[in-house]
């Protein structure tokens, strides 16, 4: 059971924010329901669970879900990297010190390793699992072949199976829909989506390829990530259809993604970053809002950008229901 929304820290906690408002953020997210907080090894090259570490030291453990994810090259070793048994162990045990706590909730493969045979891989999560390190494993931006072949090499040994997919999914880039998505919900995985809202784009600040100042694309350090390559024409259009859909709404931008991200079985919760207690406050009012059929209808007509089949160019994906040829 986790949260709709999970409050994440790339470029943000241990990085683009100084720790005392990266402690504010986080006890402000406690305070609103949200007790489920998502990291990686690789986030400033362990800043990011160094300072969760620290603000987790104060609360109470078993009241807290800190998920994790080990891939990224830590040093200048090639050794230091990947989803190898060697790495992996390592690498998990330089988190559990960093984030001083005896256990993991759900340690994620944060991509795929082509270098290292899956059932190592598997066998590495089932062994931490048997050593109480982690609770639970998952994976972020594998495709559903790679989820499918996990899932049958752990029955097949009688392993615990990856209960979770952290993939990128918002109105800009819908690929999950494809074949990830339904293969997640056969397959019994929950989705904790990551980018909602585009780093921002899709936030409402930008409506030309001028960026505004203190915006993250702005920002020295946060705005180095920014996906500048998305500052296009059609995506301003879009942005401004969707930003009167939120005026008629009265929500904000941020609160219309975010809750049509939360109405996509079987999205189980969706991971935001803030900056600002305002923008935690003011994207909590996401979970629980519904929004009438008709209103779902209309941005899809505004997004015109479900994914289609290659053939046919029929509309495919989650929820699309295809009949006969």
């Amino acid at each position: 059971m986790v949260p709709e929304l999970i409050l994440g820290s790339w470029l943000t906690i241990g990085n683009g924010i100084s720790e005392k408002e990266g402690f504010s953020l986080m006890d402000a997210a406690l305070d609103q329901g949200i007790n489920f907080f998502d990291t990686a090894d690789v986030y400033n090259k362990g800043g990011a669970e160094t300072q969760i570490g620290i603000w987790l030291k104060t609360k109470s453990r078993s009241q807290v879900m800190v998920a994790t994810k080990a891939f990224g090259q830590m040093s200048d070793s090639p050794l230091d990297k990947g989803l190898s048994l060697r790495h992996l162990m390592n690498a998990c045990k330089a988190s559990l010190e960093r984030l001083q706590t005896d256990y993991i909730d759900l340690y994620q493969c944060h991509r795929y390793d082509v270098d290292t045979p899956l059932e190592e891989t598997c066998f590495a999560m089932n062994s931490l699992i048997n050593k109480g390190w982690i609770r639970y494993w998952g994976v972020s931006q594998w495709s559903a072949v790679q989820i499918t072949n996990a899932v049958r090499i752990c029955e097949k040994h009688n392993w615990p199976k990856p209960i979770s997919n952290q993939p990128i999914y918002n109105m800009l880039n819908r690929s999950l829909e494809t074949e990830v998505m339904t293969v997640c919900e056969t397959e019994g995985l929950g989705l904790i989506t990551y980018s909602p809202l585009a780093q921002g784009l899709l936030s409402g600040k930008y409506s030309s390829a001028d960026v505004p100042e203190g915006s993250r694309a702005k920002d020295p350090v946060m705005g180095k990530m920014f996906p500048l390559k998305r500052l296009t024409e059609d995506n301003f259009r879009i942005i401004e259809q969707l930003k009167q859909i939120a005026s008629d709404l009265n929500v904000t931008m941020s609160v219309l993604c975010l809750a049509w991200l939360l109405r996509k079985k079987p999205v189980s919760g969706v991971i935001f970053g803030a900056t600002k207690l305002e923008q935690l406050t003011e994207n909590c009012k996401a979970s629980g809002l519904i929004f009438a059929n008709d209103v779902f209808e209309k941005i899809e007509s505004i997004l015109s950008n479900h994914p289609k089949d290659q053939y046919t160019g029929n509309l495919v994906g989650h929820g699309i229901i295809q009949k006969g040829y």
